[in-house]
C-alpha cells in the first residue's frame, strides 16, 4: 500500500487543498495530513486553531467521500532535522511528501524523502483568503462550501479582522 504524507498549515483549507488531496489519491492508496504549526492559533498567518482546521479537512473530505485519510498535528520544532525527525517518529510511514511549500520539500529532501511538489493554482491561496475576509470580498467561491458554513459557525471572519486590527 502506498501512502503519501500531505502537509500544509490549511489556514483555511480551500478547494487548491481539496483538489491536491483528490490527485493525491490517484497516485497513493492512502494519504496522511500532517496540518503544520498545530500549536499556533490567533494570529495574523495563523488565526484558526488545529481543532478548527481538522474539522474543516473532515467536512470537506466526508462531503466529498474521500475517506482513506489520517489528519494529525505537527507543531513547529524551529529545527529542520528535528521536524523531520518528529514527523517520522510520530506520525506514519509514508512514501511521498507532497507540499506546496519550498521550505517543506527542501526540508524533506535533505532527509532522503521523495518529494513531489503540488502544482498551486494562481490566485488560490489560504493567505488570499485571508485577505479577501479582512476586504470584505467574495472568499467564499475558493473553499468548499461546507467551509465557508463552519467558518461563518465559528465567527472566523471577525476573529481575523479582530486580529488584524490588534496588530495594527
Amino acid at each position: 500500500m502506498k501512502r503519501a504524507l500531505f502537509i500544509g498549515r490549511f489556514q483555511p483549507f480551500h478547494n487548491a487543498h481539496l483538489t491536491d488531496v483528490k490527485k493525491i489519491l490517484k497516485e497513493c492508496d492512502e494519504i496522511t495530513i500532517a496540518i503544520g504549526s498545530s500549536q499556533e492559533k490567533n494570529t495574523l498567518e495563523n488565526p484558526f486553531s488545529y481543532n478548527e482546521r481538522k474539522r474543516m479537512i473532515e467536512l470537506a473530505l466526508k462531503n466529498n467521500k474521500i475517506k482513506k485519510y489520517k489528519i494529525y498535528s505537527v507543531p513547529d520544532l524551529y529545527n529542520d532535522k528535528k521536524w523531520v525527525g518528529y514527523i517520522r517518529k510520530n506520525l506514519p510511514s509514508y512514501e511521498f511528501v507532497y507540499s506546496g511549500n519550498p521550505w517543506t520539500l527542501r526540508c524533506f529532501k535533505k532527509h532522503d524523502s521523495k518529494v513531489k511538489k503540488i502544482n498551486l493554482i494562481k490566485g488560490v491561496s489560504s493567505t488570499a483568503i485571508r485577505n479577501m475576509m479582512i476586504k470584505n470580498k467574495n472568499w467564499k467561491k475558493m473553499v468548499p462550501k461546507e467551509i465557508a458554513e463552519y467558518i461563518k459557525k465559528i465567527d472566523g471572519v471577525k476573529r481575523i479582522k479582530r486580529i488584524v486590527k490588534n496588530y495594527s
